[in-house]
């Protein structure tokens, strides 16, 4: 139910229709004074006065309204022929039309034009047939305004669910890296944190160093989304310029990581979405091999040429694991962020054992 919130300048409006309107209907009944008894005159301009005053709450409770506006019409119309418009009923109609779907507004409009058709018996054919028209004009307009702000409210809440996906996946991948690591060095240290204490320092000092980068990493998020930010942060969001530090926690968790770039200099700076995206896919995708996948060397490859960038994330870990059903959305995050930018993403386990991450991401037109 769409009621839209009426501003001063709106109240202002209001009155001046609800004045305007009771005025001239009441007017209309004074005129034909003549024609008729006191009693019916006065019944006349009650039903004027009565459509006025009703019309300040067309917005509120335009059935109501529109209700009266009907009734109230058919009496003035009965007792002043003249007036073949049923003034009420067109600005009731609009603002039933603007305010509630055609379910409500058509039967409405159907008694305004069977009203209006009353002129058939009282006036010209030529000045009935004319009037039928306003009926159906204002219920157009009425209707132009609804389908408009419909369209907007779903705009925006299509908008704001897309924003909210766009922070789920920032914050999963964001806490989903750093607690692997942080898991993987714990377990680590605790191993050997008899035998050998200076690695389970090091250990320790990795943890360190990853919770502080998740804390960093949900500032920034925070931060962005904080009502009334500028939507700057003063944290520059991460890119694959900062690949060394992404593989640097998960070196020293065991897992060997080489990084290979290609062409990727020579392409110039990359768009700051398909520089974010690439960065989170490389992520998740180093992420779950440490999780799931057991293995002990992965390969990244960060290409670009012929304006797609181009993403191979190869490790040599139990790759089925990683393909049931479960509950994890990580692929499926990754898939999301890839067809965000017009691009593909292919996982899967490799003929020779381990798991393969594939992205292909357009350059050209993402700018």
């Amino acid at each position: 139910m769409l009621r839209p919130p009426r501003s001063r300048l709106w109240r202002i409006v209001d009155v001046m229709v609800s004045l305007v309107v009771g005025l001239y209907l009441t007017a209309l009944v004074v005129d034909n004074s003549t024609e008729h008894a006191v009693v019916l005159t006065i019944f006349g301009m009650l039903a004027g006065v009565a459509q006025g005053v009703a019309l300040w709450w067309r917005r509120s409770h335009p059935v109501p309204v529109m209700a009266i506006a009907l009734v109230g019409g058919l009496v003035v119309h009965l007792l002043a022929p003249q007036g073949i418009f049923p003034f009420a009923g067109l600005v009731a109609i609009g603002s039933l039309a603007a305010t509630r779907p055609p379910r409500v507004s058509l039967p409405a409009l159907a008694g305004l034009l069977g009203l209006t058709a009353v002129n058939f018996l009282t006036a010209a054919a030529d000045d009935a047939q004319f009037a039928m028209a306003f009926p159906v004009v204002a219920w157009a307009l009425g209707e132009a305004v609804r389908n408009r702000r419909v369209a907007v409210e779903e705009a925006s809440r299509r908008a704001a669910g897309e924003e909210q996906a766009r922070i789920a996946r920032e914050l999963h991948d964001v806490i989903a890296h750093s607690v692997s690591v942080i898991v993987v060095q714990a377990a680590a240290a605790d191993d050997v944190f008899d035998e050998r204490p200076d690695q389970a320092r090091a250990a320790l000092r990795s943890i360190e160093s990853a919770g502080r980068e998740a804390l960093g990493e949900l500032r920034r998020l925070l931060a962005a989304v904080r009502p009334g930010a500028d939507g700057e942060s003063p944290h520059p969001q991460p890119g694959l310029d900062r690949l060394g530090e992404l593989v640097e926690p998960l070196r020293a968790a065991g897992l060997k990581v080489a990084v290979r770039r290609e062409g990727i200099d020579s392409a110039g700076p990359l768009p700051a979405g398909v520089d974010l995206s690439a960065y989170r896919i490389v992520q998740e995708a180093l992420t779950n091999t440490l999780r799931h996948a057991g293995a002990g060397h992965a390969q990244v490859t960060v290409r670009a040429s012929s304006g797609v960038l181009e993403l191979e994330v190869l490790d040599d870990g139990r790759g089925a694991a990683r393909t049931g059903n479960g509950p994890g959305r990580g692929v499926a995050g990754m898939r999301e962020r890839a067809a965000m930018l017009g691009g593909t993403l292919d996982a899967g386990t490799r003929p020779g054992g381990g798991f393969r991450v594939h992205a292909r991401l357009p350059l050209r037109g993402a700018r």
